[in-house]
């Protein structure tokens, strides 16, 4: 990562996740580039409505207003727009009073590498493919889901996660796809006191803790929660692996393979990352939610 952005929490999103295209979109697919371009120029003044992950990304910004200098987080614009088409989405950042500056366009291509150089942590994107492309460079990367409900209704940033495959590798959830339950219950309990080797959102996990752990501790503007299927004695794994981490979760499910929907709305979560897509689904009718193409669950 570079070193000019320091401790810094680096979020890069596509227009879409941002702000509601979807009637350009649908330009771009019914009659191609050409009638998409000159649709955005002749609507560029027209301002965008807020997206999926809008008041995600709104709340993560308001973080800067807490730390001295302003600097503990940055937005940066990763989108397929030329700068050209992008001239509509950059107008409504402005309307809506979003501190985003930095931007790559692609052209048509996929912005993911420009990942490591801009130095983020997580791209947000309704593009499978560029997600996956980011995933393979090994960054986190999660697909938004458009589901039309917002986060936490309060100024705290909830982030949830899924364990095995998200946080954790997907070795774990191997034996249990490819052996069942019982061999998978067998193992983590032999396994109980080997940490579990990281997979792609550990680096973001370990991004957020760091800032987490620079903010004042009664009033930090971020939670974090692990939402997981496991159930004891597969809990001890977990616990012991974070441990071993140094990485704290504020709140832990252990759900034992009930449905994570009503207890995400519970919690407020403002996103929900999970690698099955079953899951998914069914948690982005209560809370944001994004899938993680990785692991063996999607192969």
């Amino acid at each position: 990562m570079p070193t000019q952005y320091g401790n810094r929490l680096v979020l890069g999103i596509s227009s879409r996740a941002l702000f509601d295209l979807s009637d350009s979109h649908r330009v771009f697919q019914d009659q191609g580039l050409k009638a998409y371009s000159e649709y955005q120029v002749a609507n560029e003044d027209k301002i965008l409505k807020p997206g999926d992950s809008f008041e995600l990304v709104k709340k993560l910004l308001s973080i800067n207003e807490l730390v001295t200098g302003g600097h503990a987080v940055e937005v940066i614009l990763l989108s397929r727009n030329s700068a050209d088409t992008g001239l509509r989405v950059f107008n409504s950042i402005q309307h809506y009073g979003l501190d985003i500056t930095r931007a790559a366009f692609g052209g048509g291509e996929s912005p993911y590498r420009y990942m490591s150089p801009f130095g983020c942590h997580l791209f947000l994107s309704t593009d499978a493919e560029d997600v996956k492309q980011v995933l393979a460079d090994g960054f986190a990367a999660a697909t938004i889901l458009r589901s039309g409900k917002g986060g936490g209704s309060g100024s705290q940033l909830r982030f949830a996660f899924d364990g095995d495959a998200v946080i954790f590798s997907d070795e774990a959830e191997r034996v249990y796809q490819e052996e069942g339950l019982e061999a998978f219950a067998e193992t983590e309990k032999q396994a109980a006191r080997e940490p579990l080797s990281g997979g792609p959102f550990k680096p973001f996990l370990s991004a957020l803790h760091r800032l987490q752990s620079e903010l004042p501790g009664d009033q930090c503007p971020i939670r974090t929660a692990l939402v997981t299927a496991r159930s004891a004695p597969a809990h001890e794994r977990v616990v012991r692996t974070l441990r071993a981490w140094g990485i704290r979760i504020d709140e832990s499910l252990f759900l034992g393979g009930l449905s994570k929907g009503e207890f995400l709305k519970a919690y407020g979560a403002d996103v929900f990352f999970d690698d099955q897509e079953g899951h998914c689904q069914s948690a982005s009718e209560h809370v944001p939610t994004g899938h993680v193409p990785h692991g063996v669950a999607n192969q």
